[in-house]
């Protein structure tokens, strides 16, 4: 276990390290942060006299050279319009995003894998071919597309549902706020978590269903039916657990492009989270809190990748985490 932390650390520090040069070397191609700080009133020569002292003439080694100094210390840059450190702006926002991807991934834990093993047991069934049939239609259709006809029926049309915005919200721990605590924000919550589930809830299903028909046909399961035994163990116990292994790995990759998917349904919602802040940020130039937005994703990645492959390990105590011979 700490030979895979330690291997799994410095897996991390080269990926934060390479998502860091690409944030930076991007930077500049998304425009003059001046333009939006200042207008177009002020002079050239006021203009570069503060870019200088924003340190934007500096060569790019310059620049992040100082930016890892400073980002070892925690300190990812301060935001051109907020006036405040950018990860701090940024984990305001992280609570919002969190609770879309949660409340998405119960939508789809809790209707894939029912759905899946239904019909991977009944692959010839009318149900098992329509589930089949709608999670095609469902890769297909964009989430902004399904965010967009879930507003205008539940919204609009019929009236049941709020269709921006966050709701009412309760506070928790290190001055976080969910709405998961209150029925305005459940309401809330509804309509964002199921587009966001709508396009990986079609993937898990599929994905479920392929692995368990394969395991079906494996030999433990056929010798498992030759000793007799209860179908509903075969299926739940034998089966399952085995048809997991890859789910759980091809989740724990999703979870973290959830994460990224949150700007298309956060904007569609008009939802405070860090997606919406993203694009805000971009159309700013606000480059600090880009860069900062970029690494925190990027942390998100590690982290529930790490999670992943520890989940993993207990599932199959056969996995050598460390990967050792």
């Amino acid at each position: 276990m700490i030979a895979f932390f330690i291997k799994r650390l410095a897996q991390a520090i080269v990926v934060m390290f390479v998502i860091s040069i690409i944030s930076f070397s991007i930077q500049d191609n998304l425009g003059d942060p001046l333009r939006e700080m200042v207008g177009q009133s002020v002079s050239e020569a006021e203009r570069q006299e503060l870019r200088n002292e924003l340190g934007l003439n500096d060569p790019f080694l310059v620049q992040y050279g100082r930016f890892v100094k400073n980002a070892l210390q925690g300190d990812l840059g301060t935001s051109y319009f907020f006036k405040e450190p950018a990860l701090d702006v940024i984990l305001g926002k992280l609570p919002a995003t969190l609770e879309l991807v949660f409340g998405a991934s119960l939508i789809i834990v809790f209707l894939s894998v029912p759905l899946g093993v239904y019909s991977a047991i009944n692959p010839h069934s009318w149900f098992s071919r329509a589930v089949m049939g709608f999670s095609i239609i469902g890769i297909s259709v964009p989430v902004f597309l399904t965010a967009i006809g879930l507003i205008y029926l539940f919204s609009i049309e019929l009236g049941w549902m709020p269709s921006f915005g966050r709701g009412d919200t309760q506070p928790m721990f290190w001055g976080w706020e969910s709405g998961f605590f209150t029925w305005d924000g459940i309401a809330h919550l509804i309509l964002p978590c199921i587009s966001l589930a709508s396009i990986m809830l079609p993937l898990f299903i599929r994905l479920i269903r392929a692995e368990m028909m394969e395991v079906l046909q494996s030999e433990y399961v056929k010798s498992a039916w030759a000793k007799g035994l209860n179908p509903r163990r075969i299926y739940f116990l034998h089966a399952l657990k085995n048809t997991m292994l890859p789910v759980i790995t091809v989740g724990g990759v999703q979870i973290g492009t959830m994460v990224a998917y949150t700007i298309l349904t956060e904007t569609v919602f008009q939802w405070p989270g860090m997606g919406f802040l993203f694009l805000e940020a971009i159309n700013r130039v606000d480059t600090p809190l880009i860069v900062a937005y970029l690494i925190v994703v990027g942390a998100i990645f590690v982290i529930t990748n790490t999670i992943v492959d520890l989940i993993y390990g207990l599932v199959n105590p056969t996995v050598n985490l460390a990967g050792k011979k």
